[in-house]
């Protein structure tokens, strides 16, 4: 790991992966959780393959997916400059090699080309878009929360769009989205990708799912395979012994989905 000098006092260090990955994140605005490390946790990457996260904030899933998968080329896409250069902070210190860079997910090809991010370009896209209705949730005054949690209606499919124009034939599409929009997930992944996955994460058992889990193929035409999902705590609020395994990275993206279609094809 990289040199560990005291942070800020604007800042935080917490600790995800049981300790094996400090993360900062400023005291004020997002604050990175569960959801990112389950992202991290199902992403299917392998050494020396091209990864990026959208939306990376502070690097949490990019960083958590980084210190599982040694070795592979990480780009993290932010369009906040200063998470940005919180982001490559990180990185540094935890010795983790990745290039963080400033980008809106919305701009135009272009601008991605000029990124260094061209067409038919990466093995893995992981996202964790913003997901908060704007109509139904009050927003933020902090404007990186703001940011960070409301969907603007065409969120998800502005960041689809963008993954599936930098994705190779056959690359990976992994991303975490609200349970109660799986249609909308469906839909929006219909066009340009097949083979898609789910699992549903449970917060304790017989309760509804809160999130799931999605993967897909570029290109593909496999059918729809839907898991029985991950439960994050026993009846007792205790984690679950599954999501203890995920959440201090001791499992790898099988530990969810099982042999499935998008890790057999990046074997």
């Amino acid at each position: 790991m990289g040199t560990n000098p005291v942070a800020p006092p604007d800042l935080t260090e917490d600790a995800f992966l049981a300790g094996r990955l400090r993360l900062r994140q400023f005291r004020r605005g997002h604050r990175a959780g569960h959801d990112a490390i389950l992202l991290a946790a199902a992403v299917p990457a392998h050494a020396g393959e091209r990864t990026v996260e959208f939306g990376a904030g502070a690097g949490a899933a990019g960083l958590a997916l980084a210190r599982r998968v040694e070795g592979i080329d990480l780009t993290l896409v932010e369009i906040d400059p200063a998470l940005v250069d919180l982001a490559q902070t990180n990185a540094a210190i935890n010795g983790i090699a990745v290039r963080a860079i400033m980008l809106d997910v919305g701009a135009p090809a272009t601008q991605f080309v000029d990124m260094g991010l061209p067409p038919d370009h990466a093995d893995h896209v992981m996202m964790n878009p913003p997901f908060h209705a704007a109509g139904r949730h009050r927003a933020s005054p902090d404007e990186g929360k703001r940011t960070a949690y409301l969907d603007t209606g065409e969120t998800l499919d502005v960041w689809v769009k963008a993954a599936r124009r930098i994705l190779k034939p056959g690359g990976c599409l992994t991303l975490i989205w609200r349970a109660d929009e799986l249609d909308r997930v469906l839909d929006v992944l219909e066009r340009g990708f097949g083979a898609v996955e789910v699992v549903p994460v449970y917060p304790k058992p017989g309760a509804v799912a809160i999130r799931i889990l999605a993967r897909a193929i570029k290109g593909s035409r496999g059918p729809l395979q839907i898991f029985s999902g991950l439960v994050l705590n026993d009846r007792l609020g205790h984690p679950s012994k599954e999501a203890e395994h995920v959440l201090r990275g001791t499992a790898l993206g099988s530990a969810i989905y099982g042999e499935t279609l998008c890790g057999m094809l990046k074997k």
